[in-house]
Order: C-alpha cells, then structure tokens, then sequence
C-alpha cells in the first residue's frame, strides 16, 4: 500500500514520458537540488514512509512502516524548519486495526488516504475526510473511483493542490503481498465525488500549477529512483523523465511543496525507513 511496493513493480512507464529505463550515467539528469537533508522528527523514533508535506508547509504527515506484522498508522508532526519537525501523535480520526496510509492533503484541508478497512465489503480502499490540526472528521469511502473488482485496489493516490485533480494508482494482487501489475490514473471531480478518465497516465507528486510532476520507478534492477518531468503548458504532454541527480540509494515517495522549492521522500537506512529532503 505504499511507493515501496509501487515502484518495484509499477507497470506504469508515463506514456508521456517514454519508456522505462534502468537508472545509469546515460540517463538525462535533472540538477536543480541541492544535496539531501536528512528529516528529524523530534520526539519519533519509529519508521517514517509515504511523506507528504502540506501545501502551506506546516505539517507533514507520514506513516509507519507497511508490514503485515505492524499496525500501519498515519501520524503527524508541526513545522520548526524546513528539515526539523515536532511530533504530535498519530492522526486523529483516521485510522483503524486494518493499514491506513498514503496521506495527502488539498489547500482546503479536504484529507485523502488509503484504507484497507472495508476492502472484503467494499472493494474500494480510498477515503477522505476533513483535516484540522491534527484531528480528521468526517470520514468516508469515496465514491466513484474504485474498479469495484476482486483482487483490484487503490494503493497510493494523491489530490491536486486545488482538490480538483486525483492521481491513484490501481494494483492487481493475487494473494501475495506485492501487486501482479499497476498503473496510475487520473480523475476529475464533478459534484462531491470523482469521476475517472481513461487511459491517462501521470505521476503522484504534482506541482500546483501542474506543469511539474515527480514519480517513483524502477527499472530492470528494481531498484527505486525518483525522477521528475516538465510541461510548459497545460495544453502539452510532458516531457522526458530525468532522474533527479541529487537523490540516490533506495528511495521513493517524492513530496513537492507548495512553494516548489522543497521535495521531501523517504529513504530505506540500513532496516529503517527516514524522510528526507532536497531543495532549491
């Protein structure tokens, strides 16, 4: 239920963005990073994945690590600085015994993440609900954007700055742990709920104008990369992928602010799962 999972057999290529490719020198290469920064969350010493930095910057939310031996949780921390955040506990109001993870937030505080509470009834594993300091109200299934099939589920998704845009990811599992194939889609709200487009391909981190987007991919070695494409309009596909040159080592889970300057993801360190941060 998480990038981990996603990237090392993510079957989505970006069809905008060409074909996929094992990261080596002869790849194009985005520079625009500085060099990482490890993330400290005072007061938390457990595994940090799925980060997700809120579009006025205040918090980021994240959850424990995804193993079915562990209760994976979403959890919270407050902004001191760019690469130092104070903990404050698990997220009110929006977990459960079964995993919840994947958070995402628009600016109008409207929460998305993944839930695998009511999968055997429902079929669906997307909710939302209404974020306030820590506390989530109202929460509930989405409607709309689920495959509604055996063995289908939603496992990582993200919300447009604006709240009008949803990227999901739809992943075919057959009683393993890891999903037999995946791939990203899009949806377009209309009324309170989402309605799926067909055959659109794009990636979970995206810019708040939405002509820059971040992804996690793997190639023939499964080893995780991060790179990101550009546009410079709506109008037009994006570009080829560069791998983000300042990133290395196991990692995925890219996080964009909203100013555009930070891009926050998390990083496998040694048995431990951390967050940390590039910026520009």
């Amino acid at each position: 239920m998480n990038h981990a999972i996603a990237a090392a057999l993510l079957a989505a290529s970006l069809a905008a963005c060409g074909p996929q490719r094992t990261a080596g020198p002869a790849e194009p290469e985005y520079r625009g990073f500085g060099a990482p920064q490890r993330v400290a969350i005072r007061g938390y010493s457990g595994d940090a994945m799925e980060p997700f930095i809120t579009r006025d910057g205040r918090w980021l939310l994240f959850n424990n690590r995804n193993d079915p031996r562990t209760d994976t949780n979403l959890h919270f921390a407050e902004r001191v600085d760019d690469v130092t955040f104070d903990y404050r506990g698990e997220l009110r109001g929006a977990n459960s015994p079964a995993l919840d993870g994947v958070a995402s937030m628009d600016r109008d505080g409207n929460l998305y993440f993944v839930s695998t509470r009511s999968y055997a009834q429902t079929l669906s594993t997307l909710y939302r609900g209404r974020f306030r300091a820590g506390t989530v109200s109202n929460v509930e299934l989405l409607p709309g954007v689920s495959l509604r099939r055996p063995g289908m589920l939603i496992f990582d998704a993200e919300i447009a700055p604006a709240g009008d845009v949803l990227f999901l990811v739809d992943g075919e599992f057959a009683g393993g742990p890891n999903p037999k194939s995946a791939d990203i889609a899009i949806a377009v709200r209309e009324g309170a709920g989402f309605r799926r487009l067909p055959a659109l391909e794009y990636a979970p981190s995206i810019s708040v104008d939405l002509l820059e987007l971040f992804f996690t991919r793997a190639g023939n070695s499964l080893v995780p990369v991060i790179y990101r494409s550009g546009r410079k309009t709506l109008a037009e596909p994006f570009g080829a992928p560069e791998r983000v040159a300042a990133i290395s080592g196991s990692v995925e889970a890219p996080s964009l602010s909203g100013d555009g300057r930070s891009l926050y993801y998390h990083k496998l360190e040694g048995k431990r799962f951390v967050i940390y941060r590039v910026a520009r």
